[in-house]
């Protein structure tokens, strides 16, 4: 049964490039912070470690899993599962531990649909420019242009999700947004002022939709 003494949820979504799981694990090293560690089905990258960045699982293991009921949250994303497992995340919450999210839109409507008895704050993280995106994903491992293109296509779908989340923060200085981001979660957590601004936020989303 949750009580007071239970850790937080943080869900950080973002689309394809515009720097979630850098600012997730920046939080990590905080005190009592822990990444909930994802299911996936796709080849690790160059620089990831199993069992440390994913859980890399064939699809059939994570259809499984499926099958079991075992996730609070999946999702298919470009061609491959994307999932977090119920146990180790309500496991870190009941020992106070405040638990990070890295995941899309989706994930993140199905939590909040679980309505767990757990405090969840969302951020929604989003680029300074269209063309500031592109340039990101042309520098990533993706020196093949039909998947920068259609990177750059699912996210004139993805930002249409912002309105969805408690919060939405632009990544247009890794540092800076570390920080409002963090300053956020403390307010939340001892329901202090917040400095956001939403219509900010709303004239760049037209900005980058336009």
């Amino acid at each position: 049964m949750p009580t007071n003494n239970d850790g937080v949820m943080i869900i950080l979504s973002s689309p394809s490039g515009a720097g979630k799981t850098t600012l997730v694990n920046l939080l990590s090293k905080l005190e009592n912070f822990e990444v909930s560690i994802s299911h996936t089905t796709r080849q690790p990258r160059t620089n990831e470690q199993p069992d440390k960045d994913y859980y890399f699982v064939t699809e059939e293991k994570f259809k499984r899993l499926i099958n079991n009921e075992e996730f609070l949250e999946y999702a298919k994303v470009f061609n491959n599962f994307y999932g977090s497992t119920r146990t180790p995340v309500i496991d870190k919450l009941n020992k106070g531990k405040n638990v990070l999210f890295d995941i899309d839109w989706q994930g993140a409507d199905q939590i909040k649909n679980k309505k767990l008895d757990y405090k969840l704050i969302t951020f929604f993280i989003l680029p300074p420019s269209k063309e500031i995106l592109f340039e990101r994903l042309s520098n990533r491992e993706m020196k093949d242009k039909l998947i920068v293109d259609e990177r750059m296509r699912q996210f004139s779908r993805d930002v249409l999700h912002w309105i969805n989340y408690d919060y939405v923060v632009i990544n247009d200085d890794l540092k800076k947004c570390y920080t409002r981001i963090l300053n956020l979660i403390k307010a939340e957590m001892n329901n202090g002022s917040k400095d956001y601004d939403p219509n900010y936020i709303r004239k760049h989303v037209e900005k980058l939709t336009f």
